[in-house]
């Protein structure tokens, strides 16, 4: 590499101009940067493969969300829904994994929120003369708020009282009677009710007392000093809205088919999108060409578990995912028969969770999550193990182009040095010709 290129300075030689010392060193420094053209091709394939791998990775997440959907005993599969007979008097949640059950209801008195007000003043703005008054919430220790000393107005109070984190709200009302400081307690119940006393500089009016929620849920009696009911039927929140004494009301669960039915078709569609991923890289182009990762042995081993998870089997009376209407194309993607699986869902729902389920985590998606997890582990996943590999040989590669890129530049500048110096003794020759010349036509002369 460090010799004298002939080709090169003769190529950029011009018998008019003489030699164009920047093409002579461009050429010559093209003719020695195969090695690097080579190493930038391979980093090149080692990209592509990189992101595709990538975007696989990005579907196996997919996938494994919605398979997790699936396996989940409070997952979305298992989504119930509750409804109430007469939702103004109370209406129901559920959580995901809840019980179906029936349960009747009767609300005898909703929750209340203790809440104070004061005597109206012209405006929230208006100076107040200097007072005071205690407040208490509940069991806490009795707070003294005064004011007539830089709290001056009801909006100074607001700010004052809002800052104390007591365990209430200020606000200030106000209507065609002017300004009112309000004062509610932040929580309902008979232990969170707020008490305002000694008032001096502003009269205070009770609006509310606060007061516990009693209903009966199957005939059992219920305190709560919320109207928000939890932890009373596991899975279960009921919603108070209006007390109804003697009027019961019926809160019914059931499995909501259609969420699950949806669990099932993104998990399908999803499956779908990692074989069409994988179909990719092994369809050969009109040149013949496969993807990135057509050799890819990683990428075959995914190809095998995703078609082997159709075989999939178990006892029960759904023991495979044709069993569900769920079959397998020539391309290896899945199509649902929504009927097939709509009846499934609505005749045995408790079947269609135990093929997907199982016992012990050992279903139809758990085996195939944890299939899946070899290629996805972020410490030792196949997928993980091979990116690293790529990017390490993607680096050495930067490292080999660097040092390459730093050997040219030496050698740009010892050519363009030896090309000057040829360029110079070339300008010479015209004249050295005609001095040679003279000296011949002298000697001839002499001779005659």
């Amino acid at each position: 590499m460090g010799g004298f290129d002939l080709g090169s300075l003769l190529s950029a030689f011009s018998s008019g101009s003489g030699i164009n010392v920047q093409l002579a060193v461009a050429q010559a420094l093209a003719a020695e940067s195969g090695p690097m053209v080579a190493w930038q091709q391979q980093q090149a394939v080692l990209q592509s493969q990189s992101g595709d791998i990538s975007v696989i990775q990005g579907h196996l997440t997919s996938l494994q969300t919605a398979l997790n959907a699936l396996s989940d005993p409070a997952g979305s599969f298992m989504s119930t829904t509750a409804s109430s007979s007469d939702p103004t008097i109370v209406t129901a949640s559920a959580a995901p994994g809840a019980s179906p059950s029936n349960h009747t209801l009767i609300v005898t008195n909703v929750a209340t929120t203790g809440s104070w007000y004061s005597d109206p003043v012209a405006s929230g703005t208006t100076t107040l003369p200097p007072g005071s008054f205690t407040l208490q919430v509940g069991a806490n220790a009795p707070v003294q708020v005064d004011f007539g000393n830089g709290v001056n107005t009801l909006d100074d109070l607001v700010s004052y009282i809002n800052g104390l984190n007591a365990g209430v709200t200020a606000n200030v009302v106000t209507d065609s009677n002017g300004a009112r400081l309000s004062i509610v307690s932040n929580n309902s119940g008979a232990a969170n009710d707020v008490v305002i006393s000694g008032a001096t500089g502003l009269t205070f009016n009770r609006a509310a007392t606060g007061g516990d929620a009693h209903l009966s849920v199957d005939g059992i009696p219920i305190v709560s000093a919320s109207n928000t009911v939890t932890g009373v039927v596991a899975g279960l929140t009921f919603n108070l809205v209006s007390a109804a004494p003697g009027v019961p009301v019926n809160i019914s669960t059931t499995i909501d088919t259609d969420k699950s039915t949806q669990a099932v078709n993104d998990f399908v569609a999803a499956y779908n999108q990692v074989i069409q991923d994988v179909n990719h890289e092994f369809t050969v182009a009109s040149n013949g060409a496969g993807g990135p990762l057509a050799g890819d042995s990683t990428l075959r081993m995914l190809q095998d578990i995703m078609l082997s998870s159709a075989s999939f089997s178990t006892s029960g009376t759904f023991s495979t995912l044709a069993s569900l209407g769920i079959t397998m194309n020539d391309d290896g993607t899945l199509t649902v028969d929504g009927a097939a699986l709509d009846s499934a869902m609505t005749s045995n729902f408790t079947a269609v969770q135990s093929f997907f389920q199982g016992t012990g985590s050992n279903g139809f998606a758990s085996t195939l999550d944890d299939q899946l997890n070899m290629m996805t582990d972020p410490t030792n996943g196949a997928f993980t193990v091979e990116l690293k590999s790529i990017s390490d040989s993607t680096k050495d590669l930067q490292d080999h182009i660097d040092n390459f890129q730093e050997f040219l530049k030496s050698e740009q500048a010892r050519l363009t040095d030896q090309y000057n110096k040829v360029a110079a003794l070339l300008q010479q020759l015209p004249i050295l010709e005609k001095q040679i010349a003279a000296q011949l036509g002298g000697n001839n002369n002499n001779n005659g």
